[in-house]
């Protein structure tokens, strides 16, 4: 996301509030709705105008989809309201296909055209901090940095993760918002890390990424690992290893496990099938992931062991939920000297 979009999502709301004819006190709202309201739906805006609340879906061009998620959303507002507010839906786009203005129009959803040279960025989570998630390659790279700082500014956050003021200061209001980070005066700090880890755990979970595993002929994991870095960069191929692999090397921790974990892009599986295949279905296991986000750039080299960084080891730990959860402590303890 680029400062430019940041401006453009203000306008984006300035005209829709103008068009809806709303009130000089309304505004974006992070929190419209009280905490035993429960929806798995969320809206890509919304504007808080005293009692009214209008859910706003922002799309380029969009699709039936659009209307049925603001339906459904409804449906589910509806039925959980104890109060007086007035619940509102709106598609704002910049072209209406025919279809999608017939349906919104059956379904009491108004669309609001917009101007064609606002620009749209998608996906809309990137936008909006109330869909903002702490596992993203951006919000992560600011998490950790604060990780191993302890106690900083956003300022100096922003700098250090090299990550937009804009961006980093949204992620850690949003982890003010759900008591995950403390503000002291004009420094933050992590304070409740079990919080943190089990978030990352329902965002991402770390073996939605897991493509294939495969029994290898090594007898211990170790051994396993310097063998493997020590083959697949005579083929040039990319690849490193992390959680249970890389954690027990960053933290000096004994991991007993029969598994070694690594990343690999997906045309090189094969090959890396064909090398360390066996027929031998019992043993060390090699549990092969698919990088979600560049993991190959900031890669170090630990007893000879390929391994992805830091930060990543922590990520795909917390991933693993409970699983994980001893080793990632011990690295968050740790992530200072690392």
């Amino acid at each position: 996301m680029i400062e430019n979009e940041i401006k453009d999502i203000d306008k984006i709301v300035e005209y829709i509030k103008e068009r809806l004819h709303l009130s000089d006190n309304s505004d974006v709202t992070k929190e419209p709705l009280p905490n035993k309201i429960w929806t798995p739906i969320t809206a890509d805006l919304v504007i808080k105008d005293n009692l009214r609340l209008f859910f706003i879906e922002i799309r380029s061009k969009p699709r039936l989809d659009s209307i049925f998620r603001l339906v459904t959303l409804r449906e589910i507002l509806e039925k959980q309201k104890e109060d007086d507010s007035e619940y509102n839906f709106v598609i704002g786009c910049k072209v209406i296909p025919p279809k999608v203005k017939d349906l919104a129009e059956l379904l009491e959803i108004k669309i609001i055209e917009l101007p064609k040279n606002l620009r749209i960025s998608i996906p809309q989570y990137d936008i909006f901090p109330y869909r903002l998630k702490v596992s993203s390659e951006k919000s992560w790279k600011v998490i950790s940095n604060l990780l191993k700082e302890k106690e900083s500014s956003i300022r100096h956050i922003s700098k250090k993760a090299k990550v937009s003021y804009a961006w980093t200061y949204e992620t850690i209001q949003h982890l003010i918002n759900q008591d995950i980070v403390e503000r002291k005066e004009n420094y933050v700090e992590i304070i409740n890390t079990d919080k943190l880890l089990n978030g990352i755990a329902w965002e991402r979970p770390f073996n939605n990424l897991k493509k294939d595993e495969i029994f290898i002929e090594y007898n211990k994991t170790h051994e396993a690992a310097r063998e493997i870095s020590s083959i697949l960069p005579q083929k040039n191929i990319k690849f490193a290893f992390t959680c249970f692999t890389a954690g027990g090397l960053y933290t000096g921790t004994a991991i007993r496990t029969d598994s070694v974990y690594l990343y690999l892009l997906k045309e090189d599986i094969e090959f890396f099938k064909e090398i360390f295949d066996t027929s031998k279905k019992d043993g060390i296991k090699a549990l092969i992931y698919l990088p979600d986000r560049d993991v190959f750039s900031d890669t170090r080299s630990l007893e000879k062991v390929k391994v992805v960084s830091p930060s990543q080891t922590l990520l795909d730990l917390a991933g693993l939920g409970y699983g994980g959860r001893d080793l990632a402590l011990d690295m968050v303890k740790k992530y200072g000297s690392i």
